[in-house]
């Protein structure tokens, strides 16, 4: 649980990479720039943890130094909707990532869970719900009981996740956080984000579902986002007026609702749209 609004970027900033010999040199970068929350991208590990125990655990001290809370984002060659052998493989990628999470104290593992392929949804929502119970109970089994999962809200129709499946696995499953992605959702509906009351409407929802605590202390991701008939196609920065959704409109919220959500940038320009995002928030917050 964050104890204020974090903002920080999805992985290493480019500006980043000529600056650090590893990426436990990350937290003090971020810390420089008054940011406070960083999600490491595990986004194309295999089966296995891709970095090591001694290395994570070095960033997660260096974190902690710098005042910057940890997240960690899932590979993205996940399905729960496959074949057998998928689903497994899937599972043993979701493992691999806890246990880098577990070591490097990130609070929470966020993930794509997949495609609906042939199922129906209503049947697509039982599977993913049996799988990650499966997969609660795997991450215990290795001692892993501190790292929550977050199947996250996605941009296509086509994929796993819409904002009433995630409400309901967050209802079901325990070791769970709420992890909402205004992009997605705003592609998902095809521009569904215009006015402050679309944004105050899935507040509403969360908090009657899940409650104020829920509610307050989502994990978050945003950027803007251009999309098709299909869902999401691309990321954009936030000073592209062309697309939305609008940060103003959620900052007036989570001022209204006194929420301490950690916000993830995901725009192109990750760690100059998180300082964006954050002093348009300080902003709000001051009127």
């Amino acid at each position: 649980m964050a104890d204020r609004t974090r903002f920080g970027p999805a992985g290493i900033p480019d500006r980043f990479k000529t600056l650090i010999e590893t990426v436990s040199d990350v937290p003090m970068l971020l810390h420089a720039e008054g940011l406070d929350a960083f999600e490491y991208p595990a986004v194309r590990w295999g089966q296995t943890a891709q970095i090591k125990k001694e290395n994570a655990e070095l960033l997660g001290i260096r974190a902690k130094e710098n005042d910057v809370i940890l997240s960690i984002h899932g590979s993205y060659y996940l399905n729960l909707f496959g074949k057998k052998e998928i689903v497994e493989a899937s599972k043993r990628r979701i493992i691999a990532c806890a246990q880098a999470a577990h070591w490097m104290n990130a609070y929470v593992l966020v993930f794509h869970s997949g495609f609906y392929g042939k199922l129906e949804k209503r049947f697509a929502l039982k599977k993913c719900i049996r799988e990650l119970e499966n997969i609660v109970e795997l991450m215990e089994s290795y001692g892993i009981k501190d790292v929550l999962i977050g199947p996250e809200t996605m941009g296509k129709a086509s994929q796993f996740g819409s904002l009433e499946e995630i409400i309901t696995i967050c209802e079901t499953i325990k070791q769970t956080k709420l992890v909402i992605d205004w992009g997605h959702l705003h592609a998902r509906g095809k521009g569904s984000f215009k006015e402050k009351s679309d944004f105050r409407d899935i507040f509403n929802k969360i908090e009657y579902r899940l409650g104020t605590k829920a509610l307050r202390n989502m994990h978050c991701h945003f950027s803007k986002v251009e999309f098709s008939e299909k869902g999401e196609k691309r990321h954009h920065i936030l000073g592209n007026s062309d697309f939305g959704p609008d940060f103003r409109l959620l900052s007036e919220l989570i001022s209204e609702y006194e929420m301490h959500p950690v916000i993830i940038c995901e725009t192109p320009l990750l760690d100059y749209d998180a300082i964006e995002m954050r002093d348009t928030l300080q902003l709000t917050l001051k009127l």
